[in-house]
């Protein structure tokens, strides 16, 4: 009986520990998963790539629902545009937490989300688009952008007047501060009243609680050191200094002797915005490749000469920055900038500093065959300078003559010497001796 009861607790416990273990397993896959990616600082490709990572990321840990806490002043519609083209593809529901401001582009994305919570005193709107240079962007551009805030309006059945009043002055919505000549700006209240929030939410766990994902396990997007250098240096801003930078580092480089700082800086540049436009994701292998094709031709064309193969590389050149931007007119705004800068520099350098381009140097003849530097095309005889002689022939005015027993070809200062008259070297200019008739 002893045997049996100690066999019947042994195999009680071993239930009892594999049941709590069982429930243990399955309270946590029972566990819903909240992904939050932030949003913040400028809009760009970089940051499109980025939101399009983590969002894969969170489709591969089955991830139950994605939180975009968006704080941004917006940035460029390019970049904007993919992001929305990502948020639409995901299958995994999304909210966008507005949590200070999405202005701009910054509205446009959070209207391409599933819905929208703003945190108290945030703002959304003021969605114009402007060019590089601040000015409205052309009729094109503006039917794009307007068609694109009336979709992205009306697909998560929202009053599509007021996602058009952010982006166009003449829509007048004035008891929302928003007359003919003024952009809409939905503060957190009103954009509740309009139909432009599902809700108002102090904090993130406010917002878990409103969602029904009170005690989800939450994950956090981390943004790794390479995508934040890549973000800065893609941005819109960064890349006509960077290219500026480059620039006047080769361009200085070309006046300054060897290899020094100027170089490295300018090369760094190069290599920086690529490097920035590869891990963004905007730029391929065949942008570092023709690039590198282009260095080649260009160095090649040293040694050979024709210029095209000056004109292959410095195309190829000027290609691999297009093909890595993909933006044509960011890049031809940036290029002009970055020209106009070492063309600046390039006068500074000649006119004030009188600097010349040392690759120049081994290339062109410098050296001259001058009498200051010992030079001389004929013999000088300047030693018979006052010798005296008499005429061979009859000079008229040149001839010959016998001098210090040296029969000699002369000229005479322009006058006529008969045969046999004394003579006297007055002059001698290289070759040229110049004589004068003597009286006896």
């Amino acid at each position: 009986m002893k045997k049996q009861f100690f066999l019947f607790l042994i195999a009680f416990a071993f239930l009892l520990s594999f049941y709590q273990g069982y429930q243990a397993i399955a309270k946590a896959d029972s566990t819903q998963k909240v992904y939050v990616i932030p949003v913040e600082e400028t809009v760009e490709k970089g940051l499109s790539q980025y939101i399009k990572r983590n969002i894969n990321e969170a489709q591969t840990q089955n991830v139950d629902h994605i939180i975009l806490e968006i704080d941004t002043l917006g940035g460029a519609v390019d970049g904007a545009m993919e992001i929305s083209d990502t948020l639409r593809s995901s299958e995994i529901p999304i909210t966008a937490y507005i949590n200070r401001r999405a202005i701009s582009a910054g509205a446009y994305i959070a209207l391409n989300a599933d819905q929208i919570y703003m945190a108290p005193g945030s703002q959304m709107g003021s969605a114009a688009i402007i060019t590089g240079d601040g000015n409205a962007a052309d009729d094109k551009a503006q039917s794009l952008w307007l068609s694109e805030m009336r979709e992205s309006a009306e697909r998560n059945g929202r009053d599509p007047k007021f996602a058009l009043a952010m982006a166009d002055k003449d829509v007048d919505i004035p008891e929302y501060g928003a007359g003919k000549g003024d952009l809409l700006t939905l503060e957190t209240k009103q954009a509740l009243e309009v139909g432009y929030s599902e809700g108002t939410a102090s904090s993130l766990e406010d917002l878990l609680t409103q969602l029904d994902l009170e005690g989800a396990e939450v994950l956090k997007a981390e943004e790794s050191l390479a995508e934040k250098i890549a973000r800065f240096i893609t941005n819109p801003v960064v890349v006509p200094i960077l290219l500026s930078i480059g620039s006047l580092g080769l361009v200085v480089e070309l006046y300054s002797p060897g290899f020094g700082v100027p170089g490295f800086m300018g090369i760094s540049a190069l290599l920086l915005f690529f490097y920035g436009h590869l891990v963004a994701g905007l730029a391929g292998m065949e942008a570092i490749i023709l690039f590198i094709l282009g260095v080649i031709f260009l160095i090649a064309e040293l040694f050979v000469p024709g210029g095209i193969l000056g004109i292959l590389g410095f195309a190829s050149v000027i290609g691999s920055l297009y093909v890595a931007s993909g933006n044509f007119v960011h890049m031809t705004i940036s290029l002009l900038i970055s020209f106009a800068v070492a063309f600046a520099a390039s006068i500074l350098l000649v006119k004030v500093f009188g600097k010349r381009m040392n690759i120049f140097k081994k290339l062109i003849l410098r050296d001259s065959t001058n009498t200051e530097s010992g030079y001389v095309s004929n013999v000088s005889r300047r030693e018979l300078v006052g010798a005296e002689g008499i005429a061979l022939t009859t000079l008229r005015p040149s001839g010959t003559a016998v001098i210090n027993d040296e029969r000699l070809d002369v000229v005479t200062e322009g006058g006529y010497i008969i045969k046999g008259q004394k003579v006297k070297v007055i002059k001698v200019e290289g070759s040229r001796i110049v004589v004068r008739e003597l009286n006896d």
